[in-house]
């Protein structure tokens, strides 16, 4: 699984790992106002210091574990529309579930189709036993499709240097 190339497939979907022909994608999810307000400014502002971030993020993950975050496509024309993927985080017990997509791609429920095939994808593929989700509280797309996935809150936690809490779920998959 160490190809690049390497996708899951659902009926509307393509999902593999991100590469650094994926700056411009990545560049415009991290200055997508909702990612800013729901999830955090990045600081990243340039394809360079995306094309950076991408290697001290989705390819240590990648090489460290085995997973990440994956660049979703459409199939019908292969639009890349944002991203889904598996993250790990020193103040998490268990790997964690992100997404995230480009606005004009928001409530087709193509996140909902990505992350199921991610969660099958830990489960079925990598033998992962639990499986975390961060999100903000007043983020209720993200909280409404994390609780359909089948993730629980467990508790408020806060993250390194940040200040406000965000909601930790979870849950066993089996």
């Amino acid at each position: 699984m160490g190809d690049p190339g390497w996708f899951l497939e659902t009926e509307r979907l393509r999902l593999r790992r991100v590469t650094l022909d994926d700056a411009n994608l990545m560049l415009a999810i991290w200055n997508d106002p909702a990612f800013i307000r729901h999830v955090g400014d990045r600081g990243v502002r340039t394809v360079e210091a995306a094309e950076e971030a991408m290697q001290d993020g989705a390819f240590r993950l990648y090489d460290d574990y085995g997973y990440g975050p994956y660049c979703v496509s459409l199939k019908s024309d292969g639009a890349q529309i944002g991203i889904c993927g598996l993250f790990r985080r020193d103040i998490l017990d268990d790997p964690d579930l992100g997404f995230g997509l480009l606005p004009e791609y928001c409530g087709n429920g193509y996140a909902g189709e990505a992350a199921t095939a991610v969660v099958s994808h830990a489960r079925d593929d990598l033998g992962i036993q639990r499986l975390a989700a961060i999100v903000s509280p007043g983020n209720a797309a993200s909280i409404g499709l994390i609780e359909k996935l089948g993730l629980t809150f467990d508790q408020g936690i806060t993250m390194p240097g940040e200040e406000n809490e965000i909601s930790l779920y979870s849950m066993t998959l089996g």
